[in-house]
């Protein structure tokens, strides 16, 4: 997966869902969307290890929404990046796999 392309690609997404919901984003709503959604995998960790009520949700469905709370996570790094004009792919060459070399 190329890194450029899929910020590329959640930005469309991104500002489709804010223009369908009439969301401002600004630096303020990046950060804070990345907290809501550690806050939901957070909840959907818990009830995926059983250390949260499970809502009657069957154990594949526990571990898809974990799943899907990750991408999300990942997405709004992503995003909160590319609107702070961070180059994550440079950013994680220089700090994780220049340690490779």
């Amino acid at each position: 997966m190329d890194l450029r392309r899929l910020s590329d690609d959640l930005e469309t997404v991104s500002q489709r869902y804010a223009e369908m919901f009439g969301i401002r984003r600004d630096a303020t709503w990046f950060l804070l969307k990345l907290q809501e959604e550690v806050g939901e995998l957070t909840q959907a960790y818990l009830m995926h290890t059983g250390q949260a009520r499970t809502k009657d949700l069957s154990p594949p469905e526990l571990a898809a929404n974990f799943r899907a709370e990750l991408a999300d996570v990942l997405c709004q790094v992503v995003l909160l990046a590319r609107h702070h004009e961070v180059d994550l792919a440079d950013e994680i060459d220089r700090k994780w796999l220049s340690r490779l070399r």
